[in-house]
């Protein structure tokens, strides 16, 4: 259990560079005010934090977070367990999750955003859109095959040759910075054209400085594209073959994915694949994919641990002194985890 504890002690370096007032005074509001009736609730941050550490360390379900909890002592402190508490279980953990819900979860995520602006972390003048899916944990419902058995709020969408079943997580990301800014989860066979206004609406103030809103093919529609320049932003989306055929001067991604156009649009076009490496470290190192709950509204608040777990990376590295390692999860756990 070496590897572990000093793994979940580097992480309580990381959560120790942080003032998670904030948090906790947003999850509260959850809750009864203390003295009220009923059973004390559990320490709010402790759960708090035991939410993201099994996110930052890479812990693939609660029953084995539930495990460590029992035997590690490390990440214990961490949790800000007692030594005469019992160690949180996944019913602790799971009516946690659903009592505070997606938006709190939200204006936590919000909080952290503002936080790495206002140290001059975000540039905000390029946002990229896409959407990627998770799978649902659930089967398909033999009697309706569009959606799950289990999860009756999964649906069905065709990606690449296959069809998956599950859930689609539309995100806004800063080009420069690569940070999330919004999210919007929504069944999977929802289009992404109905999803970009709402989801720019998110984006909140930052939209002020925007000069243009990068996205793929898949957005590309004339609402969009007005609601953009009313922003006063440019639109970076290519056209699809069957729109405004024969017109010069304009962007297209062809089957081999090379853009087509104006040098400066195909220049601000390749900004597109930040959001792609947020994706992949949502992925790789936050466990977006490890859905292991049904249902929109709790996919949403498993989607929302992940992002706060990669915004709290990014805020701790700066708070540390090591902004170049932000969106380095596992260099800046090594390296606090040698101090």
């Amino acid at each position: 259990m070496r590897e572990v504890s000093s793994g979940f002690e580097a992480l309580a370096r990381i959560f120790g560079a942080l003032d998670l007032g904030f948090a906790e005074r947003i999850l509260s509001e959850a809750y009864g005010p203390e003295g009220s009736v009923g059973r004390p609730h559990r320490n709010l941050v402790g759960m708090f934090k035991a939410e993201l550490a099994k996110r930052l360390g890479g812990v693939r379900s609660y029953r084995a977070l539930c495990r460590l909890l029992e035997a590690d002592e490390a990440l214990r402190s961490l949790c800000e367990i007692k030594a005469d508490e019992k160690p949180y279980d996944r019913a602790t953990l799971m009516r946690f999750r659903r009592r505070v819900g997606p938006e709190r979860l939200e204006r936590v995520m919000s909080r952290l955003v503002r936080q790495l602006d206002r140290m001059g972390v975000l540039d905000c003048r390029a946002l990229a859109l896409d959407a990627t899916f998770i799978e649902a944990y659930s089967r398909r419902d033999p009697e309706d095959n569009s959606r799950g058995l289990f999860d009756s709020e999964a649906r069905l969408r065709r990606q690449g040759r296959n069809v998956v079943l599950g859930y689609g997580v539309h995100l806004a990301v800063d080009t420069k910075s690569e940070m999330p800014l919004a999210t919007i989860v929504e069944p999977a066979n929802a289009n992404e054209k109905k999803i970009a206004i709402p989801l720019l609406s998110k984006v909140g103030k930052d939209r002020r400085r925007l000069r243009s809103i990068v996205a793929d093919s898949q957005y590309s529609s004339e609402d969009f594209r007005c609601e953009i320049k009313r922003l006063g932003a440019e639109p970076v989306i290519p056209h699809p073959r069957n729109q405004r055929r024969g017109e010069k001067g304009i962007l297209r991604v062809d089957k081999k994915f090379r853009s087509h156009g104006p040098w400066r649009l195909k220049r601000l076009y390749r900004c597109r694949s930040a959001i792609e490496r947020v994706v992949a470290r949502l992925v790789d190192h936050f466990g977006l994919e490890q859905v292991r709950t049904r249902g929109l509204r709790n996919v949403l608040t498993h989607t929302f641990l992940c992002l706060i777990a990669m915004l709290i990376i990014a805020v701790s590295a700066c708070l540390l002194g090591h902004p170049d390692l932000m969106r380095s999860p596992v260099r800046l756990m090594n390296l606090t985890g040698r101090i």
